[in-house]
């Protein structure tokens, strides 16, 4: 009896000093984890190609040498032409991005009426001819945040436009002084082409289909200066003064479907590591 009491008094004892020494050890901390890494900016070239057309206008036709030949009172239209460009641009980040563009502006046919009145007479003029542009633009953007994937920007452009005016007639009939006989005349003016600064503002939205993808809609309002045709002569080839045809102020309200391509992947992030005790 007097061993149990002793072995019942021993194993109290060991229980009550290892309650002590537990109690006496340090409290462990929690695991610990690495910082999030902060996401900066992403940035990065990137190509870009653009399919659209154009909605073209022209204020006026001037003869600045011949001032009988144009009036006040035109009439002045452009068919509608196809936009095709390709560029190369840079995001700086994730609000501000800026580009280089070229492109072509296919064949648009002109047509044209003027009423004209003159010593002795009143006459109508007809025109026709076509027109081309190949326009090379620096452009910046600054995206204005993004919402679902889609993100509106506005931006502005300065650059050059090289309008050629083809194939220019101008068709006339005279009425001398309204009782004589009708008159009718033809004059050519040979092709032209001519460099012109040019300057753009853009406007639109992008929708990032991927993280290296992006479509876009954007209207665009484009400024090309002035064209010129060659002499006007006449069908026998009379050319007696130097008598150019001026397309004054050219100008165009695109609407263009664009694709933007990332060269360069976005930062990946690896999860924070956790520390095991």
């Amino acid at each position: 009896m007097r061993s149990v009491k002793f072995l019942v008094a021993a194993g109290a004892a060991s229980m009550l000093s290892s309650m002590a020494s537990a109690a006496d050890m340090a409290i462990m901390p929690p695991p610990a984890y690495a910082p999030s890494p902060v996401v900066e900016d992403f940035g990065g070239w990137y190509l870009r190609g653009d399919i659209g057309f154009s909605n073209q206008r022209v204020d006026r036709l001037n003869n600045a040498l011949d001032s009988t030949l144009t009036s006040s009172n035109q009439h002045l239209s452009f068919n509608t032409a196809g936009i095709f460009g390709l560029g190369v641009g840079y995001k700086v980040n994730n609000w501000f991005r800026a580009d280089v563009t070229g492109e072509y502006r296919g064949n648009s046919q002109f047509f044209g009426t003027d009423a004209i009145t003159y010593a002795g007479g009143v006459g109508t003029d007809t025109y026709h001819a076509t027109k081309n542009e190949w326009v090379v633009l620096a452009n910046a953007y600054v995206d204005l945040g993004t919402w679902w994937c889609m993100t509106p920007f506005i931006g502005a452009g300065v650059g050059g436009a090289r309008v050629s005016i083809n194939n220019f007639t101008d068709q006339g009939i005279a009425l001398n002084g309204g009782a004589g006989p009708t008159l009718g005349s033809l004059a050519f003016g040979d092709n032209v082409s001519k460099w012109n600064l040019a300057w753009a503002l853009h406007a639109g939205v992008g929708y990032k289909v991927t993280p290296n993808f992006t479509v876009e809609l954007a209207y665009r309002y484009l400024d090309m200066g002035d064209g010129l045709t060659g002499d006007l002569r006449a069908f026998d080839g009379t050319n007696g003064i130097n008598n150019p045809m001026t397309f004054k102020n050219i100008t165009s309200h695109d609407l263009k479907l664009g694709v933007r391509w990332d060269l360069s992947s976005p930062p990946v992030y690896a999860p924070p590591l956790m520390r095991k005790g």
